[in-house]
């Protein structure tokens, strides 16, 4: 198969596009030519390079795991291993990324949104490694779970603003980074930190996070002899981690790819953000995806034990990875994301975010169907330094 989306418009099949206010579309289509001719330059390409090995700390390992192997007995298991990226998220690959982008364009005022609080941190990193000014939008729940995040994004130099809207959740913070974007296009720049918004975002996000799935080839064929796993796992929220896992193995057909979004207390039950699973189609901060909204239209609220899963949409590419099946999308509940870190933790040493857990927890269901010769890569989107406290009341 051939892979070549999104279209000049935006779209991943009917998902995608620019819904967004006419003061934006001028912007937008500044900031896609901008990117258009970053992306093929290359002095921008080998500084981007050059930072991601310098100060991300790239290529990032992949850890063969032998006793999480050993606990199922099956397929070996090795980990991509994102937790060990600076700031300890894949996050930074693109706000450094997008922090290049913006000073190409000569934008001198940086702002962003956040949940977990990794992409406000890494945003607040790449602005004080370049000197940028810099706000992050947190809803007001968030900063509460992720107390550390908010002061490290301080201690950094960046104003961290506080939203109480809403569920002061993802949502609410993206909403209000969007009305200051309106208000202030001439000099701000928007680092966006998901595969989520209008054109050319979902596209831009997803390509300065490739590098994740570009290694795990190259780093497969070292260890193993061959290029493709035969399973590839990702949690989901917006989906920046897991996009930059799948997009480059979409036209390898023998590998079978999962996407694990957060169930909440249950897919079934109004504490959820199992947005494939019962979402419909419909259009929040951009573009057209799949949501979580009722018959009327009106957004409803998302609930994880993962602050940077808590969002009521996902990326558009998500969107049609699941109508056309290329990845297998399930939901984990909070009580199976809990026992996926306390599993990884304890074979391996290594504690991972609350968001990767929901991604570790697909492993009892899909390691009793694989085959000992089989290998399988699941990404570790981060460490789980940030969530000790929600770790810590919940066991």
């Amino acid at each position: 198969m051939t892979y070549d989306l999104p279209t000049k418009e935006g779209y991943f099949g009917n998902f995608g596009g620019k819904f967004v206010p006419e003061i934006l579309i001028p912007v937008l289509e500044e900031l896609e030519e901008a990117y258009n001719e970053a992306w093929q330059d290359d002095e921008f390409q080998a500084e981007y390079r050059h930072l991601l090995n310098e100060y991300v700390g790239r290529p990032t390992k992949l850890t063969y795991t032998n006793r999480l192997t050993d606990h199922y007995g099956k397929a070996k298991i090795y980990l991509k291993r994102e937790d060990l990226c600076h700031t300890g998220a894949h996050k930074i690959n693109n706000a450094i990324g997008q922090i290049l982008l913006a000073r190409r364009m000569g934008k001198d005022r940086i702002i962003a949104e956040t949940g977990a609080g990794q992409h406000g941190v890494a945003t607040a990193t790449a602005c004080a490694k370049f000197g940028v000014d810099c706000i992050v939008y947190m809803g007001a729940e968030d900063m509460e779970r992720q107390k550390l995040n908010v002061e490290r994004m301080r201690l950094l130099g960046t104003e961290v603003r506080s939203v109480t809207s809403g569920s002061q959740t993802l949502k609410d913070a993206t909403n209000e980074a969007i009305r200051d974007w309106v208000t202030n296009v001439e000099d701000t720049f928007y680092i966006i930190g998901s595969v989520v918004g209008p054109h050319p975002y979902p596209k831009m996000v997803r390509n300065f996070h490739k590098v994740i799935g570009d290694e795990i080839r190259d780093q497969l064929k070292e260890a193993e002899g061959r290029e493709v796993p035969d399973h590839l796992l990702a949690c989901v929220g917006g989906g920046s981690n897991a996009i930059g896992a799948f997009y480059p193995f979409i036209e390898d057909e023998e590998v079978k790819m999962y996407g694990l979004e957060a169930a909440g207390l249950g897919a079934d039950t109004d504490e959820t953000a199992a947005t494939l699973t019962i979402g419909t189609p419909g259009v929040l901060h951009g573009s057209m995806s799949y949501l979580l909204h009722d018959a009327d239209g009106q957004i409803q609220l998302a609930h994880s034990i993962s602050a940077g899963l808590d969002y009521p949409g996902i990326g558009p590419e998500h969107s049609y990875l699941h109508e056309t099946k290329r990845v297998q999308y399930h939901s984990i509940t909070d009580e199976q994301a809990m026992e996926g870190v306390k599993l990884l933790s304890e074979t391996e040493g290594i504690i991972p975010a609350l968001e990767t857990a929901h991604a570790i927890a697909y492993l009892d269901e899909l390691m009793p169907n694989t085959e000992k010769d089989e290998i399988v890569v699941l990404n570790c989107s981060g460490r789980g330094d940030k969530d000790m406290t929600t770790i810590s009341n919940n066991l």
